[in-house]
């Protein structure tokens, strides 16, 4: 941010004092080196955030759409992607680092006056932007298996992070990610946008403030597989030209380039993700969590059946989620492939709410007009979660989802898929982060990284 101190309170650092000596060099030379205020609305320049996307596919091009371009005071001045150009996302999607490149510059040249801008720069490796001075945060879209790496790589270059859902791959990485950003008194904000959605916010206040009574359960609701997998017998296939593939695996274990293994797809295979558990399941477990009080974990989880594609196909998450968690409050979660797909249902003594994809509903029906009085419990506010998040880099405070929410969400998704993929119950203990004398769970914390890569 452009202020006297990237950090409150201190003095001009070494990266605000080269800011400044880059932009009166650009001044000198006449080059725009900071977008124009027409452009960016009144928000002075020295109040603006300089923003790096690290993942130019499908989210990190939503996430411009509805997020950044939305924030006047927030100025996109870097893209990066291992693929150039190509489809291949999502229908009719046709993305990488030059699309996404010339949607900013477009978007920026509509505001101002002779209609042109090429402020943009696009980089294929993500560590030459980090090293950008003049790039105060970062927002990382990219597959899970970058998440733990990039963001403590961002922090160790001090900027404010933005990292997408789930926060992690592991819950050893999400471990690392809590120390690098507290290390270097980074904010981070994790892409559980619907901690920001206000309906959410008072289903989970009814819930708090004992409007069901006791609470005894909650369902999760994750959506079935979009895509399927090519199957057993698979073949290999050519890199595109145009696409770093060594780059896109980077931590990840060494493998044969297939289409399906790429873009969205990635989402259904371990190497890179945990299918639904880890897509819809941070969002629906996330609900689950602010709702319990964002209870530090549970202490037992069971696989309840969960279903899997066969021996030898690409894809190797779940195709149906269903497992259970116990607390130490005597709480039980079950998450399940389930209509509305998207949400979680809390039942308690006197009543139920349900809240996520499909509205509030509630039992007794009078649950939704029901007032949450001024002494009792009031969830944070948050006017936008990418307002949200750019309001915390300013003032320098915790969002509404810092690092330490989105890893006890996304463990929460690792522990039933390491149950599922197991097979059985296993003990775990929040306070320890480790399964309770289960030597096979514990093995599955962490996962090795392919070199260079490293945490």
């Amino acid at each position: 941010m452009h202020t006297d101190s990237s950090r409150a309170g201190g003095s001009p650092t070494r990266r605000d004092f080269l800011r400044m000596a880059s932009a009166a060099t650009s001044a000198a030379f006449g080059i725009p080196w900071l977008v124009p205020g027409s452009v960016l609305g009144a928000s002075a320049p020295s109040n603006r955030i300089t923003l790096g996307l690290i993942g130019s596919g499908n989210q990190g091009a939503c996430d411009l759409k509805r997020g950044w371009f939305l924030q006047g005071d927030v100025q996109v001045v870097a893209v990066c992607d291992v693929n150039t150009a190509s489809d291949g996302y999502l229908p009719g999607q046709y993305l990488g680092r030059k699309p996404v490149q010339e949607m900013v510059n477009k978007h920026y040249a509509k505001k101002t006056p002779s209609g042109q801008y090429k402020g943009c720069d696009a980089y294929k490796d993500f560590r030459e932007l980090l090293a950008r001075d003049d790039i105060d945060a970062v927002a990382i879209v990219t597959p899970d298996q970058w998440h733990g790496v990039m963001t403590v790589m961002a922090a160790a270059a001090g900027k404010d992070i933005y990292c997408q859902k789930p926060l992690s791959l592991t819950i050893r990485q999400g471990q690392e990610m809590i120390k690098a950003v507290r290390k270097h008194d980074c904010i981070l904000q994790t892409g559980s946008q619907f901690r920001s959605d206000a309906k959410i916010r008072y289903a989970c206040e009814l819930v708090r403030n004992g409007r069901i009574g006791q609470l005894k359960r909650i369902t999760t609701f994750v959506a079935p597989n979009n895509y399927f997998g090519p199957g057993p017998g698979w073949k290999p296939m050519p890199v595109p030209d145009g696409f770093d593939y060594d780059m896109w695996l980077g931590p990840a274990p060494e493998a044969p380039y297939h289409k399906d293994r790429c873009f969205y797809r990635f989402r259904f295979i371990l190497d890179y993700s945990g299918g639904q558990t880890t897509n819809f399941g941070a969002h629906s477990n996330d609900i689950a969590q602010l709702g319990h009080a964002d209870n530090p974990g549970p202490v037992e989880i069971e696989d309840l059946g969960a279903e899997w594609p066969p021996k030898g196909d690409l894809f190797t998450t779940a195709l149906k989620v269903h497992f259970r968690a116990r607390y130490a409050d005597g709480v039980e979660l079950t998450c399940i492939t389930k209509e509305p797909r998207m949400g979680a249902r809390f039942e308690g003594t006197e009543g139920w709410v349900q809240c996520g994809w499909g509205g509030l509903k509630t039992q007794p029906e009078s649950l939704k007009t029901s007032k949450i009085g001024p002494d009792e419990i009031h969830l944070p506010k948050s006017p936008g979660h990418y307002r949200n998040f750019v309001d915390a880099v300013k003032a320098h405070k915790d969002p509404i989802a810092p690092v330490e929410i989105g890893h006890r969400t996304a463990s929460l998704c690792h522990l039933g898929n390491i149950a599922m993929r197991l097979g059985r119950k296993v003990k775990w203990d929040p306070q320890k982060e480790r399964f309770v004398d289960d030597n096979e769970a514990n093995s599955m914390l962490s996962r090795p990284l392919r070199a260079p890569w490293h945490l």
